[in-house]
């Protein structure tokens, strides 16, 4: 090789990284905040990646997401969404719920957020309105706290003879009073009892199980809560241990060992928010985009939970269910 063309293919290859760098600031940032933590989340993490495919992006090909976890720590969210603001991403995903997407709306105006609302956005405030958001905020409502009168009466229907019911709430869920509201309605129109139980912390988890004979409880329902979807095995365990059946809002609960499970599909929640958050990156405008609705609910039942606390689950019930786990 003559020494001229050595030092032309030298000076080249000095420059690959210096342009492999420059292809990647210009690529698109993605904030994705989230209220958990990246291990118990690895498939819903996964479903925001395909929507985000769908719309045409890939991570690390054509852009790049910068994760930020709460680590069940809610606390820390103000802080969490300030530093996203800092780096100056292109837009925010906020895919678990208002908390998070409350701490991007209060850090940023500029910015775009894509969120997943566990409530009413438009009643909480979030946004102005379902079909013109306005503002830099767009998202999907998930329903988790609408499908209580729906779960109660699945769970009748495994157990007919059942009168008295438990709800467990997290201890300062904003959620709680539109969950505790519909239960207890649907629960008066069929002449049943709601019992509520409130948990902060995992040793209050413990105590709340260890009431319900007290409470002479037949079953028990589960409300949507972070800690609760941190805390799934201890539930599911406790579940076990005191024989008790529990109707759960997420088949996560029924993947690890719980009896049943009736709610919206949350990988494709997260899904539904990658594809809005390429959306945005194309261009569109979070104002002109309406507030998606779930598209997937699912019915997920355990036999060998079933079993193992001696319940017969009846055929109608299993011909129902979107998908039983043997």
């Amino acid at each position: 090789m003559r020494r001229r063309d050595f030092i032309t293919l030298l000076g080249g290859a000095a420059a690959w990284p210096l342009a492999a760098r420059a292809q990647q600031s210009t690529m698109p940032v993605i904030g994705f905040l989230h209220t958990g933590s990246p291990e118990v989340t690895p498939n819903l993490v996964a479903g925001f990646r395909q929507g985000l495919s769908e719309a045409g992006f890939i991570d690390g090909r054509n852009v790049t997401i910068e994760f930020r976890w709460a680590h069940n720590d809610s606390s820390r969210l103000p802080e969490l969404a300030a530093d996203l603001v800092r780096q100056r991403v292109n837009v925010i995903a906020t895919p678990n719920g208002d908390q998070a997407a409350f701490a991007v709306k209060a850090a940023t105006t500029a910015i775009p957020i894509v969120f997943s609302s566990t409530g009413d956005p438009v009643k909480n405030g979030l946004l102005a309105s379902y079909n013109r958001p306005g503002g830099n905020l767009t998202g999907v409502t998930s329903l988790l706290q609408e499908l209580g009168a729906k779960r109660l009466g699945l769970l009748h229907e495994l157990l007919p003879g059942a009168t008295r019911f438990a709800v467990l709430v997290q201890e300062g869920n904003p959620l709680n009073e539109r969950v505790i509201t519909d239960l207890r309605a649907a629960a008066s129109s069929l002449g049943f009892q709601i019992e509520v139980l409130s948990a902060g912390t995992n040793r209050d988890i413990d105590m709340a199980f260890a009431t319900l004979p007290q409470k002479r409880a037949d079953a028990l329902l589960t409300a949507p809560s972070p800690l609760f979807g941190a805390r799934r095995l201890q539930l599911t365990t406790l579940a076990a241990r005191h024989a008790m059946p529990v109707m759960y809002h997420d088949r996560l609960f029924t993947e690890s060992g719980g009896l049943m499970s009736y709610g919206t599909s949350l990988a494709d929640i997260y899904r539904q928010v990658g594809v809005y958050t390429g959306r945005v990156l194309r261009g569109e405008k979070p104002a002109d985009l309406p507030v998606l609705q779930p598209t997937k609910l699912e019915l997920v039942i355990n036999l060998q939970a079933a079993r193992t606390i001696g319940i017969e689950v009846p055929a109608t019930l299993l011909a129902a269910a979107d998908e039983v786990i043997e």
